[in-house]
This record gives C-alpha cells, structure tokens and sequence, in this order.
C-alpha cells in the first residue's frame, strides 16, 4: 500500500501541471490578442482591397479604352497621340499609388500597435510617451487628412469614364429596345471628340447605328466599362479606409494626450503628498525635541 502512494501522488499532479500551462497559455493569448488594434486591422484590410482594386481593374480598363478608341473612334495613331502618353503617364501614376499605399497602410498599422502597447503602458504608468511619438501621430494626422482629400479627387476623377460608358451603354440600350420605336438608327451616334478624348480633326471621331451597336458588343466596351465600376467602388473603399484612419489617429492622439495630463496630474499629487508628509515629520520631530 506505500509503494502506491507515490505513484498515485505523482499522477494526480500531472494534470494539475497540464491545467497551468493551459492557463498560462490562454493568459497569454488573451494578452497578445489584447494588444491587437482591431480598427487599424480593419482599416489596414480595407485600404489594401480598395488599393487593389483601383490600382488594377483601373490600369486594365485604361489599356481596353485605348484599343477601343484605335479601333473604332480614331484609326490614325498621330490623333491620340498625346492621349496614348496621358494614358501611360496615368497608368505609371497607379504603380506609385499602389507602391505608396502599401508602404503606408503597414506604417500605420504599426503606428496602431505602438500607440495601443504606449497607451496601456501609460494607464499602468509603466511607461510615459514622449513629446516625439506624439507629434509622430499628429504628423500622421496631418497626413492622412491630406491624402483623404486627394483620393476624394481620385473617387471623383474616375466617375468620369464611368459616366461615359454608362452613357454610350444606355445609347445602345435604347437602340436594341423594342419599345424604343428607332426609325433610323444611323441617325443615333456617339461623337467621342465632344468630351475632348480626342482631337476634333481625328477620324472617324464617332459610331452610329449598327457600328455603335458592335463596339458596345466588343470585349473591350463591356470589360473596360465594368473595371471602371469596380475601380469606382475600390476608389470609395480606400476613401472610407482613410477617414476610418483619421478617426483612429485623432482618437490616439486625444488618448496620448489626456493619459499625459493625468500623468502630470498623478506627478504633482505625490509631490504634494511628499511635501505634506515631510512637513508632518518635521512637525513631530520639533515636537518631541520640545518635549525632551
């Protein structure tokens, strides 16, 4: 019967060693998963779709425009000549946006993790934030309300082609309809030179009838018009991210602030209680001298 006994022991301590490595575990879970900044992760996933989607459906429906434009609206490659380089000059300005964005999106994201960790530090006062890593999140601030304002630019500049193909899709609509009761349909056109794409002196420079019904039967009509949706959408999607950016980081800063002021606060309340306390010892100690 004493030889079990140890055994016994021995075995009914394993799982209580098992039972605290698992707490220990989950604890620490729990606190890494604590020190994530969940909004700046939303914001960060939403920049990157919305960058991603703006970046590449708009670089492919800038090359389908211009293939449709040399196919159908201007033969001679000296009429959209500048058009050809303003296209490039746009689809070079893409690989820098989605370059630029990137870079940034994971910049803030880490901002988002320093500022979370500082701000629990500084609620323990375990750790105060410095005048630097303030302004660091004002600049940021700074920043991306800027960049906010020129995607804003950007989501209005794509409605643009948007509004074209949507018109000259909803002309062929009207064409193939039968209630639209079209007696000539050569006299229905598209003139593409009156929204200034192209020069007015370019040939053909315009679709009707039949041709115009082929062209919005074409590949490139149909892909192009709806990347330029998908873009618009992507366009929107990075402007929502950054002003959910701009929320976070102005409620970082008013965090670090105040957690600074209480900090101050904190400070001056144990000086003054270190002042009284020394002022009551002094007075005891006068005291008993005068006693003795």
């Amino acid at each position: 019967m004493d030889g079990t006994k140890p055994a016994m022991e021995s075995s009914a301590e394993e799982p209580q060693d098992e039972g605290q490595e698992s707490k220990g575990c989950f604890e620490c879970c729990i606190k890494c998963l604590g020190g994530v900044p969940y909004a700046s992760l939303v914001a960060t996933i939403l920049c990157f779709s919305g960058v991603a989607l703006f970046c590449g459906c708009g670089h492919v429906a800038l090359t389908g425009t211009l293939t449709m434009l040399e196919n159908h609206f201007s033969r001679v490659t000296s009429d959209h000549a500048t058009l050809t380089v303003v296209i490039q000059i746009f689809q070079y300005i893409i690989y820098g946006i989605a370059s630029f964005f990137f870079a940034y999106a994971i910049i803030l994201l880490a901002e988002g993790f320093y500022t979370t960790s500082a701000i629990k530090k500084e609620l323990q006062s375990d750790f105060k934030t410095t005048v630097c890593g303030r302004c660091i999140t004002a600049f940021f601030m700074f920043l991306t309300y800027i960049l906010a304002l020129v995607f804003l630019a950007i989501f209005g500049f794509t409605a643009i082609p948007v509004f074209l193909f949507f018109n000259m899709w909803n002309t062929c609509a009207a064409m193939k309809s039968p209630d639209a009761n079209v007696t000539s349909p050569d006299s229905i056109c598209v003139d593409v030179r009156q929204y200034g794409i192209i020069p007015w002196n370019a040939t053909p420079g315009k679709a009707c009838g039949a041709t115009l019904g082929d062209i919005c039967n074409t590949s490139e009509f149909y892909l192009s018009y709806h990347l330029y949706i998908v873009a618009l959408a992507g366009a929107g999607a990075t402007v929502i991210a950054l002003i959910h950016y701009l929320m976070i980081l102005a409620a970082n800063w008013a965090y670090l602030k105040s957690a600074v002021s209480t900090h101050e606060y904190q400070d001056i309340k144990t000086k003054d209680d270190q002042d009284l306390e020394a002022e009551a010892r002094s007075k005891e100690g006068q005291n008993s001298s005068s006693y003795s």
